[in-house]
């Protein structure tokens, strides 16, 4: 800082090297002031275009290389200036500052274009020929960009500088380098000055687990030993008094007799920032693990690699037991189900609430109030885990998880393993519910999270998934993941062969009343099937005849029980939603997951591939037995003649 004693080193994150590019109006001055901070002089004649420059490791405090481009103004060679912009890390924009109209173009032109080509990178805004100003109009920098940096958030610094004259002209580079190891857009909202959500919710995960003792406050210990961790050095007695002395003045909760309180926390970060120092905040974020999103980085967050398609990651129970005693803290009202406001206080710690989002968002199941009981928590935990571990893992972090990371994920055996055992060891498991459109898949689900039958009819215009808990018989739990896959999607769903090799169950749903529906869910059943087998992960298969409270069609009837037959797994199962919960169906589904070596369909073309293949292995074996006499025969002889001539 160093602010009354917080202070040291800055953090880069991972980066090892800057990448710019320069650009601007025609006769703006960015080539003489490439060249005049990569040579420290004046340049008398200077090209149109430089080639790219890099200024060595040592130019800056950083110590990282910096690679300037600068980049052509006219329109003949766009595609290459566009190309530069993808490339760079950060955008210096230039305009001259005796010449008004080229000021005029940045929010005219260039903040436009960058906008209009989506670029990410950072931008500083570079006034140059500053040895040229009009001395009689004496209008102030502020005055002038506050307007633009307003509409242009993306605007990181302004600054003006003289390449003939050197005045400020290695700053800019300076503070390009700045705007991306230590950005403050990230960090504050200028407009209404403020530290901006995300870093609020960092430093107070921070602050949480710097206080050791929990009792709300940082005492000298616990400063002390935050200052060491981040920065490698403690701060005298004198020095913490002093920072504990700015910290009051400004924000009077910021300290009490206990220590440093978290608004007297959130306040030393303002005060970075206020002073010009986001490096402070920046180097005490990466060294708590967090990169320029200000989400926990990669390298911290080990998953357990699957070694095949139909291997999936579970939680342990060490990590289930967690989830399970953080619900109870955070159910201040011990209802057994979590209020909205005390799942936004379970996640004030990470970076967003996890769960408010798509595929998150209305997957588990809630009271009639709106609450998240418990299954329907440790559901959302299970979803999350199978369909991204590494957030899971994060959040799980986020909200005080302690343990070693290898401790939170389990892999399952492969499901082909579990067929040829005839058993399964797994605690969660994926549905895929397939099925024509009106067939009753939606009703389906939310049935499964225990919501009322509605008449009205909402296509599902993408996938959805619910995941709830499930009571087998004998006490044992299962996690049941349903996923529902639109009928304009399952053609193309089902071309990836690996994608079957996650389900443990697929379920194809049907209106019973509808002709049309049950040919169209034939189809997708015996495609279902044809797949299966083609890829090697044949998947259990439950028809389900939905709508069973209007007039069945008496075809489809007929046709499915043979259909069922023929390819060898259960007839349909017959259910209405809007008479009452298929509750047994779920248990049903979990029972088949259960025995991953039943109901699994066969169809003709597979059944003949099957005995061929079995005609072949017994052949093979018929010939290995063969060659086996032959071979032992051979051996005895050869002893005997041994003996013999012996």
């Amino acid at each position: 800082m160093m602010l009354g004693g917080f202070g040291g080193r800055s953090s880069t994150g991972s980066r090892t090297s800057l990448r710019v590019a320069v650009a601007g109006d025609k006769g703006t001055g960015k080539s003489s002031l490439i060249s005049a901070v990569a040579s420290e002089t004046f340049p008398d004649n200077v090209p149109r275009v430089l080639p790219p420059i890099t200024l060595p490791a040592d130019a800056f405090p950083d110590y990282i290389p910096i690679t300037i481009v600068d980049t052509p103004s006219s329109i003949d060679n766009r595609i290459k200036l566009i190309e530069e912009f993808r490339k760079a890390d950060v955008v210096i924009l230039t305009y001259a500052c005796d010449q008004s109209a080229t000021l005029d173009r940045l929010s005219s032109y260039w903040l436009p274009e960058l906008r209009r080509l989506e670029i990410k990178a950072p931008v500083i805004v570079v006034g140059c020929k500053l040895d040229l100003r009009d001395e009689r109009s004496p209008a102030r920098l502020e005055d002038i960009m506050a307007p633009i940096m307003k509409e242009y958030r993306e605007i990181e610094t302004c600054i003006e500088c003289s390449a003939l004259t050197l005045i400020q002209a290695p700053d800019v580079f300076y503070f390009a380098s700045k705007a991306v190891l230590h950005p403050t857009f990230p960090l504050f909202d200028q407009e209404k000055q403020c530290l901006k959500p995300r870093l609020r919710r960092a430093v107070q995960r921070i602050f949480n687990l710097c206080d050791h003792d929990l009792d709300g406050a940082l005492n000298d210990t616990e400063l002390n030993d935050f200052q060491v961790n981040c920065f490698g050095a403690p701060l005298d007695p004198v020095e913490l008094m002093g920072v504990k002395k700015v910290v009051q003045e400004r924000q009077p909760d910021g300290v009490t007799d206990l220590g440093l309180t978290l608004p007297g926390f959130l306040f030393l970060f303002s005060l970075f920032i206020e002073r010009g120092r986001p490096e402070t905040a920046w180097a005490i974020l990466r060294k708590y693990g967090y990169n320029d999103s200000l989400e926990l980085s990669a390298e911290l967050l080990p998953v357990p690699a699957k070694q095949s398609p139909d291997q999936s990651i579970e939680l342990t129970n060490k990590a289930m037991d967690f989830l399970s005693g953080i619900f109870q803290l955070y159910d201040l009202d011990n209802d057994g189900a979590l209020q909205p406001a005390e799942l936004d206080d379970l996640f004030q710690t990470a970076p967003d609430s996890p769960w408010l989002e798509a595929p998150y968002k209305d997957t588990a199941e809630k009271t009639p109030g709106g609450r998240l009981t418990i299954n329907g928590f440790l559901s959302e935990w299970a979803l999350m885990t199978l369909l991204d571990p590494q957030k899971c893992l994060a959040n799980l972090i986020y909200i005080g998880y302690g343990h070693d990371p290898a401790s939170t994920f389990a892999v399952t055996r492969k499901r082909s393993v579990d067929r040829k055992k005839q058993r399964t060891e797994r605690n969660v498991f994926q549905c895929f519910v397939f099925g024509p459109k009106k067939s009753g898949k939606s009703a389906l689900l939310d049935s499964f999270l225990g919501r009322k039958f509605s008449n009205s009819y909402k296509a599902t215009m993408g996938e959805r998934y619910a995941a709830n808990v499930i009571d087998q018989p004998g006490g044992s739990k299962k996690t049941l993941i349903l996923r529902e896959i639109p009928e304009d999607r399952v053609k193309k769903f089902l071309t990836n062969k690996e994608l079957l090799a996650a389900c443990d169950v697929a379920v194809v749903v049907y209106d019973s009343s509808d002709v049309y529906s049950w040919k169209k869910a034939r189809e997708i059943l015996m495609e279902v099937a044809r797949r299966g087998e083609e890829s090697g992960y044949g998947t259990p298969c439950l028809l389900v005849a939905a709508k069973d409270d209007l007039d069945p069609y008496p075809m489809s009837v007929q046709e499915s029980d043979r259909v069922c037959m023929e390819l060898g797994i259960d007839i349909p199962v017959s259910l209405s939603m809007k008479l009452g919960e298929p509750n047994s169906l779920f248990s049903r589904i979990v029972s088949t997951a259960e025995n991953p070596h039943l109901s699994i369909p066969e169809t003709e073309s597979g059944r003949r591939s099957k005995n061929i293949r079995q005609l072949v292995n017994s052949s093979l074996l018929f010939v290995s037995v063969g060659t086996a006499v032959g071979f032992a025969g051979l051996a005895a002889y050869r002893a005997y003649s041994a003996r013999k001539n012996a």
